[in-house]
């Protein structure tokens, strides 16, 4: 019984020291206060300001526009390269798995860098390009780590047994193989745009000039400590933890309703 209050206090705390500044830019997200503690009434202020202004508007278009092209190249590429990862021979499939892991072990910066000295040396300039290029490197290792273990639980003869039934290669893989692994790939895709849009180091490396993302401009905002669109930064960090909270509640009671509908076919 201690042993469990221990464990219980240690999660707690831990949840506590994780969401609590979370928290508290959602609360005052509720103030029109410039200072961040300083609570001056209940007001959806913030709010009308943030969709009132026209340049953060701008910004968060552009970021989702920009996270949702990496992630569909990144699911494709990645989907694409765990199947051949999974059909290929043993030493093959192992070296590629190293190489797939070597990027997300791998500190972000070093990755930023390299792409920044790559670009420069092909005298490619810091263009919408090499920034979705950056993004689609720094997300595609995950799509393929979503998409293996689910390969590895289908059932193997399936693919067999359609090619054994007359289908062709490629309608083996779209009628059967895909949908399968369909869990994974959206898995994948859900932590590509997860990634693209949280990232700033690789942003901050590949973007061209004058253009921002959130983070970018969360970043350069708060070096300056009197600028006027911090307040308005509160109300949309708590409309993005919402959109979160939402999607992972949407996702989790998905799963729940697919694990009990296998199970009662089963």
């Amino acid at each position: 019984m201690v042993k469990k209050a221990i464990k219980y206090a240690i999660l707690a705390f831990g949840l506590l020291f994780i969401y609590t500044p979370i928290f508290l830019l959602v609360v005052f997200s509720f103030t029109p206060a410039i200072t961040l503690g300083s609570w001056e009434g209940f007001s959806f202020d913030l709010y009308v300001q943030l969709f009132n202004n026209a340049k953060i508007m701008g910004i968060v278009k552009d970021t989702v526009l920009l996270a949702l092209f990496a992630s569909v190249i990144s699911t494709i590429l990645g989907t694409i390269g765990a199947i051949g990862i999974f059909y290929s021979k043993k030493k093959a499939a192992a070296a590629a798995n190293v190489m797939t892991r070597i990027p997300v072990i791998n500190a972000e910066i070093v990755t930023a860098i390299s792409l920044a000295l790559i670009f420069a040396a092909v005298a490619l300039q810091r263009t919408y390009f090499s920034l979705l290029i950056g993004h689609v490197v720094i997300t595609l290792p995950f799509v393929v780590l979503s998409v293996i273990p689910k390969l590895k639980q289908m059932d193997g003869n399936l693919y067999e047994a359609a090619l054994d039934l007359g289908a062709t290669p490629s309608r083996a893989l779209f009628k059967v193989v895909l949908p399968e692994i369909l869990p994974g790939i959206m898995a994948g895709f859900m932590l590509a745009v997860t990634l693209s849009l949280d990232d700033y180091i690789v942003t901050a490396f590949t973007k061209p000039t004058g253009f921002d993302t959130i983070s970018t401009y969360v970043y350069n905002s708060i070096k300056v400590p009197q600028h006027s669109a911090l307040p308005q930064l509160r109300a949309l960090s708590a409309i993005i933890f919402l959109i979160i909270v939402v999607v992972v509640i949407v996702l989790n009671t998905v799963n729940k309703k697919q694990k009990k509908f296998k199970e009662i076919n089963d």
